[in-house]
């Protein structure tokens, strides 16, 4: 759980992406944001993939998501670390206007 009480989803680089996007579609049905953190290059490549697929998922909600990243400190066997943090947050999908032509 993040400070202000959302949901962490902690990315590796083994993850599967397409389970991380079912786990952050199923948060971000429920809850406004969430956050994604990832160590290293193999896992912010997850992380990233995951997003995306989320927002294949969550277009049948009529939901699209944006996210922000940033780097955190994380502590892991003792020791910092610098993680990525993505914080995903959901928008409505934005449907098209149709063109009107002149």
């Amino acid at each position: 759980m993040t400070a202000a009480g959302g949901v962490t989803l902690k990315v590796s680089a083994k993850s599967n992406p397409n389970a991380v996007a079912g786990a952050l579609a199923a948060v971000l049905r429920e809850r406004e944001t969430a956050e994604v953190q990832a160590v290293g290059a193999g896992a912010i490549n997850q992380a990233i993939k995951a997003v995306a697929i989320a927002r294949s998922y969550l277009k049948g909600a009529k939901l699209d998501i944006v996210c922000a990243p940033s780097f955190v400190l994380v502590s892991i066997d003792e020791s910092e670390r610098t993680a990525i943090s993505l914080q995903v947050e959901r928008r409505k999908l934005q449907e098209k206007e149709p063109e009107v032509e002149s």
